[in-house]
């Protein structure tokens, strides 16, 4: 398998949980407010201190994990990942180790693509 279709299985598969996520809690602040780039600090204004703060395991930086709540609706886990700069890189409807464990997958299952230079292809 190559990259691009490794990535777009971790992709698709993401995403196949987050669609009725988003809709359901669309107007929950940290996931209608936090975009990519902010700070750490605008995070923790938008969305108050998270449940658990981890240091990201594949990549560095840190993440946040929060627990969504709506009525009538069971918690729903939600992360806000940060690059090495402390800006979010990263949102999504599970937990920070979900995440890390879904970036390690997606390495591990990378061939090494060996040869001289090119796109693998």
């Amino acid at each position: 398998m190559n990259k691009s279709t490794c990535a777009l299985i971790l992709t698709l598969s993401a995403l196949a949980g987050c669609s009725t996520n988003s809709s359901t809690y669309h107007d929950q602040p940290l996931v209608a407010k936090v975009d990519n780039g902010m700070s750490k600090e605008q995070v923790l204004q938008i969305g108050g201190k998270p449940g658990a703060q981890s240091d990201r395991t594949v990549v560095p930086g840190t993440c946040f994990d929060y627990m969504l709540t709506k009525p009538g609706q069971k918690q729903q886990p939600y992360m806000v990942s940060f690059d090495q700069a402390g800006k979010v890189d990263k949102t999504s409807f599970m937990t920070c180790a979900e995440w890390s464990n879904a970036q390690q997958k997606s390495r591990q299952a990378l061939p090494s693509m060996g040869g001289m230079g090119g796109s693998g292809y």
